[in-house]
């Protein structure tokens, strides 16, 4: 079945010190609400981040990891580093990480890959650029990154999926689809799914929106019917923000 969920992704940002105080922060106060919280801290934080969250229902989560099971990758973390320190959770494939170390589909689908194999949850990021939708060649963009990078999973390995389109011309720029426009293409998306793998898994996934999501619009965007909650950037940096977005579901 799918669920709610507000997840907040660090990006390179906070201190060790700021780190704990807004988990602290987060885990004490945030709403109670059908929302499942998760938390994509910086590589350095997951450990403590775990400890700090024990005995909540707040998740951590890694914000990319690497394909191989280990060896000579300097400066790269693999799956099995990742649960062992109680992650069991990745983003992969978000439009930073496609645009600024040039991940492309079919490496995405070799992470994908191996995060099922250790039973991990996957955040599976997608989404069109400024150019594709102005040229009308959005939804053949966000197909083809489906196709390419997650959909040679099999039927049984969707429980381990959550979709989060992000269009990328609104991710940090202040501009945000409009509610009607990310509503289209999850439905797009969803559809593209039920297409390929069938009714139920269509129904189940949890499709996220990620693109300037602020407490001021929340609410409006996951009001959608095939928007199931968000991937939030800088506004998962500030608490009272962050618990604005979670109460929009």
């Amino acid at each position: 079945m799918k669920k709610n969920i507000v997840a907040g992704n660090w990006k390179m940002n906070k201190t060790l010190p700021q780190a704990i105080e807004l988990i602290n922060e987060i885990k004490n106060n945030k709403p109670n609400n059908s929302a499942e919280v998760i938390l994509a801290t910086p590589f350095p934080y997951l450990a403590k981040a775990i400890e700090l969250v024990a005995g909540s229902d707040i998740k951590i989560a890694a914000q990319n990891m690497h394909q191989a099971e280990g060896g000579a990758f300097t400066g790269e973390v693999s799956a099995s580093m990742l649960t062992s320190v109680g992650v069991n959770t990745v983003i992969l494939g978000h439009s930073e990480r496609r645009a600024y170390f040039h991940e492309n589909d079919a490496l995405l689908a070799n992470k994908v890959d191996t995060a099922i194999a250790h039973d991990m949850t996957v955040i599976f990021c997608f989404g069109e650029e400024l150019k594709d939708r102005q040229s009308d060649n959005h939804f053949n963009v966000v197909e083809y990154q489906l196709r390419d990078g997650l959909f040679h999973i099999s039927k049984e390995n969707w429980k381990n999926i959550v979709l989060a389109y992000e269009p990328v011309w609104a991710i940090g720029t202040g501009e945000t689809a409009s509610p009607e426009q990310a509503q289209e293409m999850h439905l797009f998306i969803r559809n593209l799914v039920d297409k390929v793998f069938g009714r139920e898994i269509s129904e189940n996934v949890s499709i996220l929106y990620g693109g300037s999501v602020k407490p001021d619009n929340a609410k409006e965007i996951f009001s959608k019917p095939d928007v199931d909650g968000g991937l939030i950037g800088g506004a998962a940096l500030n608490a009272n923000d962050f618990f604005g977005i979670i109460n929009g579901i």
